[in-house]
């Protein structure tokens, strides 16, 4: 049991799930983490890993939850994984290969140093899915302004038409992808109501973060899931 919230030992939820919207998800892995100095994927939180936190609550929305990376660095058997197809490349070699490699019309993707999202937030981003066809990607503006490319839906065909244009061109910066497309920010006061908002975006660099996002889940016992859903 996590937070009252049953999660399996493969942290995907085997009965699927259930608000499908066309999605898969994707964790991003396999960077450096030279200012960690160890993996960050493998951090751990109350025996769940960051990456195990985030496939349970992306997996309240997708079809599939697998992991992305350079070759080698998968990060376990119960999470297929996609390897980059360009080396090197950083966060936006990530979403490309990521895209490449969905079936579905969009994709959930999210950086494996936010071990606060929650299956509440995926669920807000997916109802943002219309029948608008201008829209090419859905993306979080955090409390401090910063946009939030890293945890965010993307349209596959538009988006990864871009990303190889970009890529192209030399472009290693995931946010130019939003700068000639079209993208439905999601400013704060759409996310505020959700519980652990604030901390969504906490994001682990150093271990003086891993050390305070520690601390934040002694007092605030965030779950990646809100519900049972077993006992649904």
């Amino acid at each position: 049991m996590w937070g009252g919230c049953l999660v399996p030992s493969t942290t995907r939820r085997m009965w699927g799930p259930l608000f499908v919207m066309n999605i898969d998800g994707f964790i991003l892995i396999g960077g450096a983490s030279s200012r960690m100095g160890t993996d960050k994927s493998k951090l751990v939180f109350d025996g769940l890993t960051a990456v195990e936190r985030i496939a349970a609550a992306l997996s309240v929305v997708t079809n599939r939850v697998r992991t992305v990376g350079r070759m080698g660095a998968e990060f376990s058997s119960a999470l297929p994984h996609v390897t980059d197809v360009h080396a090197n490349l950083g966060a936006l070699g990530g979403i490309h290969a990521a895209l490449r490699a969905t079936g579905t019309e969009w994709a959930a993707i999210v950086a494996c140093d936010l071990p606060f999202v929650t299956d509440e937030l995926f669920v807000r981003l997916s109802s943002f899915i219309t029948g608008d066809a201008k829209v090419a990607a859905i993306v979080p503006i955090q409390d401090d302004g910063r946009q939030q490319p890293l945890c965010a839906l993307y349209k596959r065909d538009p988006c990864l038409l871009k990303a190889e244009t970009l890529i192209a061109c030399g472009e290693h910066t995931p946010r130019a992808l939003f700068e000639a497309g079209s993208t439905r920010w999601i400013q704060p006061e759409e996310l505020a109501d959700l519980r652990h908002a604030k901390h969504f975006f906490v994001n682990l660099n150093r271990p003086e973060d891993y050390q305070a996002a520690k601390e934040i889940l002694s007092v605030c016992k965030i779950s990646p899931l809100s519900h049972n859903y077993d006992s649904l």
